[in-house]
């Protein structure tokens, strides 16, 4: 059996990372979660229509911190995934959390080795502001892996791969269905 390991993937919006975790799941069995999940439930349910903008970005992130202070609702659903993951025949699982403070208490609760990894932007989106806690503090948390993403999407997928297998996956099992790059 192949260690299952969870790697906690964070950046600014636009940054890449469902893309990258994408490229992962062309080599590897992948599950990927996100910690805004839930809210995002819980915010349609009371007229969020789905949108992307400032406003929304900052009433999600408010969101999140409202349940986490009545309850960790958002841990204990990660923690939730995180439980049947380990019954599932995925070997990665990608957990996406902002807040620094939510990836230390995810990190210190979970149930098996968890990496944690900060994907850095394009040039265009370093430094922007977004005017929400959770958006604008990702850099806030000492990880233990840092992935440039600043590439064209060919050279980024070639480098991530290659990062990620020195790194983090260094076991050469591979999906039994891909063709090693």
């Amino acid at each position: 059996m192949q260690e299952k390991i969870t790697i906690v993937i964070n950046g600014v919006g636009g940054c890449g990372k469902d893309t990258l975790v994408k490229f992962t799941s062309k080599y590897f069995w992948v599950k990927n979660v996100s910690s805004i999940t839930p809210i995002k439930n819980i915010a349609s349910v009371i007229g969020w229509d789905g949108s992307k903008d400032e406003k929304s970005r900052k009433f999600l992130s408010d969101l999140k911190k409202l349940t986490t202070d009545y309850n960790d609702y958002t841990l204990n659903y990660l923690l939730r995934e995180q439980k049947d993951f380990l019954s599932s025949p995925e070997e990665i699982m990608f957990v996406h959390i902002r807040e620094p403070e939510e990836i230390a208490k995810f990190v210190s609760n979970s149930l098996l080795k968890t990496y944690t990894l900060l994907v850095r932007p394009r040039e265009e989106l370093k430094g922007k502001y977004y005017g929400n806690k959770s958006d604008d503090e990702v850099e806030n948390y000492n990880y233990d892996f840092v992935f440039d993403n600043s590439k064209s999407i060919e050279e980024s997928k070639k480098s991530w791969l290659e990062f990620f297998r020195k790194n983090i996956k260094k076991e050469s099992y591979i999906h039994p269905n891909k063709d090693l790059l």
